[in-house]
């Protein structure tokens, strides 16, 4: 019973370590941790050490401070992902109905452009699943959206940001055209991107024109639900 109620303990303490890293402002040394949790110096850098090899908090640095795990960073980033993919869908459907054509959320991946959710074009030309592949920024409308809007400058920046959406004619592959526009959180920064592609031949620089402006309220729509959501 001793030894059940030792392990218990542990537990108890491990946990209250691991709230207090997730909730600290600022990332916590192992002696703040200590001092703040009232354990000995010890026993807070044995229990932190397990929570590390179970990937649930990293150093910063060799012996530096404690910040969350990248097994709580990878939950957090999915869950972020469905509530964002969630919000999306009745955009998604609406940009559908309205142009026909394959509507795509996006968010910025470490590699490129990063796809969460599709809804298919009302054509049989034209049809191919995004969701799961990642492109080139530069040669992806949505990408472009993640550049121009984040700070960084393209050949285009100031014409994207002075409409609001950006395009893609013949880059990313010849035949595939596509216009995007940011989605804004609650900072004002962008954190996904709504697009429009299809063929070259059906999406002409006039109905991109036509369309952009369906484009552009979807998307400003959407970060309103996303900061009503933060």
């Amino acid at each position: 019973m001793a030894t059940e109620a030792s392990g218990t303990q542990a537990i108890d303490r491990a946990a209250q370590l691991l709230v207090r890293v997730v909730e600290s402002p600022q990332p916590p040394s192992i002696g703040e941790l200590s001092a703040d949790a009232g354990l000995p110096k010890s026993t807070t850098s044995r229990l932190v050490g397990a929570l590390e090899r179970q990937g649930l908090v990293q150093r910063l640095g060799e012996r530096g401070r404690l910040r969350p795990g990248p097994v709580l960073l990878r939950y957090a980033s999915r869950d972020a992902s469905l509530a964002l993919v969630e919000l999306a869908q009745p955009s998604l459907r609406r940009l559908a109905d309205a142009s026909g054509e394959t509507i795509n959320l996006a968010v910025p991946g470490p590699e490129g452009v990063e796809h969460l959710a599709q809804e298919d074009t009302a054509h049989f030309v034209g049809v191919t699943d995004w969701v799961g592949r990642s492109v080139p920024f530069a040669r992806a409308a949505n990408g472009k959206c993640f550049l121009a809007f984040g700070g960084s400058e393209v050949e285009e920046s100031e014409l994207i940001r002075r409409r609001g959406y950006a395009t893609s004619i013949d880059e990313l592959e010849v035949g595939l055209s596509a216009l995007a526009a940011p989605v804004l959180g609650a900072d004002g920064v962008v954190v996904a991107a709504l697009s429009i592609s299809g063929p070259t031949g059906r999406l002409t620089s006039e109905r991109i024109e036509l369309l952009a402006p369906l484009l552009t309220t979807e998307a400003a729509s959407l970060s309103q639900r996303l900061r009503g959501a933060a």
